[in-house]
């Protein structure tokens, strides 16, 4: 039997597909080991999004191909996003891989592994269409779309992952079932941009319908959008996300500058005044809502009065939560043309001066949910006996802080023990950290059916859903 390793790098995206390339490796036989030495054959998943990508994505590829010299590991494949841009040049600078699939290449690991005589041909009991591979079973993501057609000037996704193209609904709902089924209790909708859903297919189908038929064939708990456009957020998307619970009110949509001149300059569809006015229209229909967002300082041309706009809006707009990075110029992008006329220092400089801004936005932000009742996720056991390490619905897995809940004494005594992936009703106490929130346990308000992750076959019945049109997945 083929054993394997499969190292993941970059974004949630390439995690899923990931894990829907362990699956078909085990349907094809194969075993999938956690320690790279006991591996017959390694894949690295890259990332080729910015230059520290690149270079976490090269680093992990040698040291899989170093494995080699010590006899177990008979080959090393190089895969995804950073070799469907570099591939010709990866070639030739790592002879030591024996193969390189791009994203649109991916469909030929299989064939590979079978023509190098490392795997056999035939299926066996299929593990279904995703096989989990993190940490918190509880917590999957759901990958709706591939590609981007936003011409952004210094985003290199469009040249890695090609073209918008979504994914058909019934597929989509029941791979949610799946991850159900594996004992999912919140799903993250993921793509470049979730807003475009649907428009390629023309089917009638958009976001806010996939979301309803989410609602209504599954049971899952939390339903998280990631990643939108603010011009696809249209008021029946905002509807739909108000009227159902169970979507979690929480966006995070890109804003990356606060001055027009930046934005222009960054090829960007919206503007001030646009970003002003949506994000009005969201709070307004969503009561609540949790907003999060991203920006880019150093852009080319960026100056200190840019700077300062871009400051001066982030007051004004208080956002929950700002995600900053420092620009990096990336080959094949219209920015690349550009001169980076930006000194390192003054961008890191400029990031941190954001981070600290933010930091204050924040705390002000967070009051809001202070000394009330919140319904939280438990992720784990914390430090001590009597804590339990959780996330509220404005706290998005791996990004936005976490919620330390304690159990009273009187409840410890009485035998009371979350488990992961109950839900609890909490009191909320403080801010700690910046980010971090304590809570005091005031009821276990929903324990999860799944004691385990299970590996469903094909055959996992759908419910309410006609397949008889349903497509494949895309990568």
């Amino acid at each position: 039997m083929l054993k394997f390793g499969l190292v993941t790098l970059g974004c949630d995206k390439n995690t899923v597909d990931s894990e829907r390339y362990l699956a078909d490796l085990v349907a094809h036989g194969a075993e999938p080991v956690q320690d790279l030495r006991e591996a017959d054959v390694v894949l690295v998943n890259t990332c080729g999004f910015i230059d520290a990508a690149k270079a976490e994505s090269i680093e992990a590829i040698v040291d899989a191909a170093r494995l080699k010299d010590d006899g177990q590991v008979k080959a090393v494949f190089a895969i995804g996003c950073m070799v469907e841009r570099h591939k010709d040049e990866l070639v030739d600078a790592l002879p030591e891989v024996d193969v390189f699939l791009g994203n649109s290449e991916t469909d030929r690991i299989v064939p590979e592994l079978v023509e190098r005589g490392l795997l056999g041909g035939s299926l066996v009991e299929h593990p279904g269409v995703r096989l989990f591979s993190g940490d918190l079973p509880q917590v999957r993501y759901l990958k709706i779309s591939e590609g981007c057609d936003h011409g952004c000037a210094f985003c290199a996704i469009p040249l890695m992952r090609g073209k918008h193209r979504s994914f058909a609904l019934d597929d989509l709902v029941r791979e949610a079932q799946l991850l159900e089924a594996q004992g999912a209790r919140e799903i993250n909708l993921v793509a470049q941009d979730l807003a475009h859903y649907g428009r390629d297919r023309r089917d009638g189908n958009a976001l806010p319908e996939l979301l309803e038929a989410l609602v209504q064939h599954t049971s899952i708990p939390w339903i998280r959008n990631m990643y939108l456009y603010s011009t696809g957020i249209t008021p029946r998307l905002l509807e739909v996300i108000a009227a159902n619970d169970r979507i979690v009110r929480w966006l995070d949509t890109p804003m990356q500058h606060g001055s027009d001149a930046v934005l222009a300059r960054m090829r960007r569809p919206e503007r001030q005044k646009t970003i002003r006015e949506r994000l009005a229209q969201y709070r307004s229909i969503v009561p609540d809502l949790a907003i999060r967002t991203s920006v880019i300082v150093g852009f080319p041309g960026e100056t200190e009065d840019d700077f300062n706009i871009l400051c001066e809006f982030l007051e004004e707009i208080q956002f929950d939560r700002v995600g900053v990075f420092t620009y990096s110029p990336q080959e094949g992008t219209r920015a690349h043309a550009m001169d980076d006329d930006v000194a390192d220092s003054i961008k890191q400089e400029r990031k941190e001066r954001i981070e600290e801004l933010q930091r204050s936005i924040t705390a002000v932000r967070y009051e809001r949910f202070l000394s009330r009742e919140a319904r939280v996720l438990v992720e784990r056991a914390g430090d001590s006996p009597n804590v339990w390490t959780c996330r509220a619905p404005w706290q998005a897995d791996d990004i936005d802080g976490l919620m330390h809940v304690r159990i009273p004494d009187g409840l410890l005594r009485d035998g009371v023990r979350p488990v992961p992936g109950a839900f609890l009703d909490v009191h909320v106490d403080q801010v700690v950290d910046d980010y971090d929130f304590t809570a005091t346990l005031l009821r276990i308000a929903d324990a999860p059916q799944v004691a385990a992750p299970i590996r469903p076959t094909r055959a996992l019945p759908l419910v309410g859903i006609d397949t008889s049109t349903a497509g494949s997945f895309g990568r």
